[in-house]
């Protein structure tokens, strides 16, 4: 069996093991100037981890939908290896659900939090759990793993390349045509609007309706007769970030 994945043209892998997470690595090789389109990844016997690198051409609000295109790019990843009855649907702040529920999530850093200037860097992390830790069926009643929810036959190594692949058309398609394929793809697979929703960014809690997103995908949230927008930036983590 290949021990290795095989990446996209301009596409290069950098393998990371024991403890090393792929999300911080990558953060700090991009801070000092690794190429654009690194992938730092670390598989072990329990979970995924990866990361991709971006240099963005566009400010930092726009290129945060690059979150987006790694979010997409895992569904169809997924849904191309494992059975067909598996269900992938994402959550605006980054959780992937797998068949209802829980299982990993993408978080997203950058080389500043100005939303109107071009970041040097982007890097986007992606965490998968692979088998539960246990034998008592997994963390929490919400929360899952690949193997739980029917995907023995799905390689590690063979998601990893296909993520790659993946994003990678999610993101030619969004610099050729811009964010309306995204906007398409990402509202069929969103889990939660219309519906309310609690969640904390920046340290603050955010109650109300979800109603959907704006051009940047900037969540669109209504409390009682207004409507706020919390923009995908808010969700910028810094390296050590979990």
């Amino acid at each position: 069996m290949t021990t290795e994945p095989t990446f996209p043209p301009l596409l290069t892998g950098l393998a990371v093991t024991g403890q090393i997470d792929p999300f911080e690595k990558a953060v700090s090789l991009a801070i000092l100037g690794c190429d654009a389109g690194t992938i730092v990844y670390n598989i072990n016997n329990d979970f995924l981890r990866a990361a991709f690198v971006f240099a963005p051409e566009v400010a930092l609000e726009k290129a945060c939908a690059m979150m987006i295109a790694c979010g997409l790019g895992f569904s169809n990843a997924l849904g191309a290896l494992a059975p067909p009855e598996v269900a992938v649907h994402l959550e605006w702040h980054g959780g992937i659900l797998v068949n209802a529920a829980s299982c990993g999530n993408l978080k997203i850093a950058a080389s500043h939090d100005d939303p109107t200037a071009v970041p040097n860097w982007l890097v986007v992390g992606l965490t998968v759990p692979l088998f539960p830790i246990n034998d008592e069926g997994g963390y929490t009643p919400n929360q899952t793993t690949l193997f739980e929810e029917g995907c023995v036959e799905v390689e590690p190594l063979r998601l990893l390349e296909s993520w790659s692949r993946h994003t990678l058309v999610w993101i030619n398609r969004w610099f050729d045509e811009g964010a309306a394929p995204l906007h398409a793809e990402w509202r069929s697979k969103a889990h939660g609007i219309g519906e309310n929703i609690n969640i904390t960014l920046q340290d603050t809690d955010i109650e109300g309706v979800f109603v959907g997103v704006d051009e940047d995908f900037g969540m669109l949230i209504r409390t009682n007769e207004t409507t706020q927008i919390k923009p995908l930036s808010a969700l910028l983590q810094n390296g050590d970030a979990s």
